[in-house]
């Protein structure tokens, strides 16, 4: 498909991503529609123009309407979405997602997929700690990281519609990883940040530290307010890359105990200078 200004885009899902996707699109003046099971949603989103039309239950005919369908759920809901609803897609419609995690369930949609349908895989590195279409904004994606992964069942157009949607959305850096090296990533990046900031805050009963505590602690534990339905599914689907990089986590903790321990002062600020120097880096960027 040729993706331009009358391209019509479906959301499946409209919570905070999804909802962020639909303003996003529909304020730079794409046709947006959606369909959510919460009927509440979809008024929502009508009522304050984030969407030109939506559904709360699946319908054949309005689904057929589309160019593009976005999937804003999670991987089982997309999997069981397809093998009802596909038979209603259009020739030619491009799939894609927002989605954590890929290689648990990508390969499996692209083999129940129609030969005339294609899906690639997208993940916009963006996000807040409040959920639901009532808290979304197309300014989470503003000079987002977006990572497109391709398998070798995608076409060259099909990726580059995918980097022209993550433009439009606004993001400033557009990467492509196959299925496995994106788990990874993310296994580093963003659960295992969410794994210690959730066993931080758990760790001891913080509500007593409430008047004392300063910016360290409200910075790291800032994800710890976290959708337990939604990251204990992503967790558990890419389990074991998941324990793999809490295991480099906690090695690398273990080595930091072990010098405060023995008070091997030098070592320490050897540990410090790299930290600081890899964190600069981050900065710039």
């Amino acid at each position: 498909m040729q993706f331009n200004e009358n391209t019509k885009i479906l959301i499946v899902g409209l919570g905070l991503m999804g909802g962020s996707y639909a303003d996003a699109l529909s304020s730079q003046g794409y046709t947006v529609g959606a369909i959510d099971t919460n009927a509440e949603s979809i008024k929502y989103a009508l009522e304050h123009k984030i969407i030109a039309s939506g559904k709360s239950e699946n319908d054949g005919e309005y689904i057929s309407g589309f160019d593009l369908i976005i999937f804003a759920v999670y991987p089982h809901v997309i999997l069981n979405w397809i093998e009802e609803n596909q038979k209603y897609i259009k020739k030619g419609t491009l799939l894609t997602d927002v989605t954590g995690v890929k290689s648990c369930f990508i390969y499996d949609l692209q083999k129940i997929l129609s030969d005339d349908l294609e899906f690639i895989g997208a993940h916009p590195m963006a996000g807040r700690e409040s959920s639901g279409v009532q808290n979304a904004t197309k300014d989470i994606f503003k000079n987002a990281n977006y990572i497109i992964t391709p398998t070798e069942k995608n076409s060259q157009q099909a990726i580059e519609t995918c980097r022209q949607l993550g433009s439009v959305i606004g993001s400033k850096t557009i990467s492509e990883l196959t299925p496995e090296a994106h788990d990874e990533m993310i296994g580093f990046l963003s659960q295992l940040t969410h794994c210690i900031a959730v066993s931080l805050m758990t760790c001891r009963d913080s509500e007593s530290f409430t008047k004392y505590t300063g910016d360290s602690f409200r910075d790291l534990t800032r994800i710890a307010k976290i959708n337990d339905e939604m990251w204990s599914e992503l967790f558990l689907l890419n389990q074991k890359e998941l324990l793999t990089q809490m295991d480099h986590f906690g090695k690398q903790f273990k080595k930091l105990y072990k010098l405060i321990k023995r008070r091997n002062k030098e070592e320490i600020r050897k540990i410090m200078k790299e930290s600081t120097s890899r964190r600069i880096k981050f900065d710039k960027r």
